[in-house]
């Protein structure tokens, strides 16, 4: 049976740097649609006191979802070697998919499709898929890509994803200082090699109350305009999930793939916010009863990149691998383990070794 191997990344970060300035004029309302009467430089200093977001990145006005999926993907396929044309599948992952400035989401034609066209590929069997699952949709498009290479379906896959979070962000939420946009993209292909590549994975998927955790909802200003949907998120609950399930989950993708964590060398979780990765970090190493580790282990973007939902763990990958991110590297055959956790709530992880 065929293997699921990484041979090309790409990543694309928007030149334009938002600053905790940016968000100075805001005035911020509780979820139950007061205004929050603190100072707005006290909010946003707390924010970044627990968030540790200091810079996150937006798209211009003249940019998009598909574009910048695009920017992405070709230097994935140029990184890779590989003729696009022989490229089998593309799987899209988005949650807002082309959002206009006016923050209309759009899936119609799909993301997939768009970035197809934008690649000039002719070849009317490569087939196109959007992957809706939360932040965890790029994990999981991996995942889908490994069960088509195994069942002998394809054999070489592009895997984007890619979100414009700037755009479906209340202006009245605390929330929207989380978010940002971004891409990130891979070239999978089949290997006879064994034991390397995609060695395990898991997903779960919790759908009853936590079906509201993270929504889309109107304003938090009862006086703006009330028709417009945006994230809506409950941030305790959402907390609570994470460091209950997702270290739970981890451990089991490791156990699968018959390790431990000592040889796991990286852990790249889906950059939420500080607080949270690193409490799901610890509660992984305390699954195995280790309390001190080298915290290299889970290298963050989210300080200067912010939270671009399913962009974070492909550019992580593309930033590590291109030694683009200082005192970080992957080892020759060394085995990283890629996790998230999003709306749903949904869950997933990947065990993968490097050829």
């Amino acid at each position: 049976m065929p293997n699921t191997i990484i041979i090309g990344s790409g990543s694309y970060i928007p030149n334009r740097v938002i600053t905790s300035d940016y968000f100075m004029d805001s005035e911020f309302y509780t979820d139950e649609g007061e205004k929050i009467e603190k100072p707005t430089e006290e909010i946003i200093s707390k924010f970044v006191e627990i968030t540790e977001i200091e810079e996150r990145r937006y798209i211009e006005d003249d940019n998009s979802n598909s574009r910048i999926g695009y920017e992405a993907s070709k230097i994935a396929i140029e990184d890779a070697k590989v003729n696009p044309e022989e490229i089998d599948y593309i799987i899209y992952a988005s949650n807002f998919g082309e959002v206009s400035t006016a923050g209309l989401v759009n899936f119609m034609p799909t993301m997939a499709a768009r970035v197809k066209n934008h690649l000039g590929i002719k070849n009317r069997k490569c087939i196109t898929y959007d992957m809706i699952f939360g932040c965890p949709g790029w994990v999981e498009a991996m995942i889908l890509a490994n069960n088509l290479i195994k069942a002998n379906v394809a054999k070489t896959i592009l895997v984007v994803g890619s979100e414009i979070l700037s755009r479906v962000t209340d202006d009245y939420d605390r929330n929207k200082m989380i978010f940002a946009d971004g891409a990130g993209a891979v070239v999978v292909t089949a290997t006879e090699e064994e034991n390397v590549g995609i060695i395990a994975h898991n997903t779960i998927c919790d759908n009853g109350p936590e079906l509201e955790y993270l929504v889309s909802g109107c304003s938090l200003n009862k006086e703006a305009d009330q028709d417009k949907f945006y994230i809506r998120m409950l941030g305790r609950k959402i907390y609570e999930y994470a460091l209950k399930n997702v270290p739970v989950a981890v451990k089991e993708t490791i156990d699968d793939a018959g390790l431990s964590i000592e040889d796991v060398d990286k852990i790249l979780i889906h950059q939420a916010n500080a607080k949270m990765d690193y409490a799901m970090i610890e509660r992984i190493h305390r699954l195995y009863n280790v309390k001190e580790y080298n915290h290299a282990i889970s290298p963050m973007t989210i300080q200067k990149l912010g939270n671009s939902s399913v962009a974070t763990i492909p550019t992580l990958f593309d930033l590590i691998i291109k030694g683009k991110m200082e005192g970080q590297s992957f080892k020759d055959k060394g085995n990283i383990v890629m996790a998230s956790v999003g709306a749903g709530m949904n869950i997933n992880a990947i065990v993968y070794r490097f050829p």
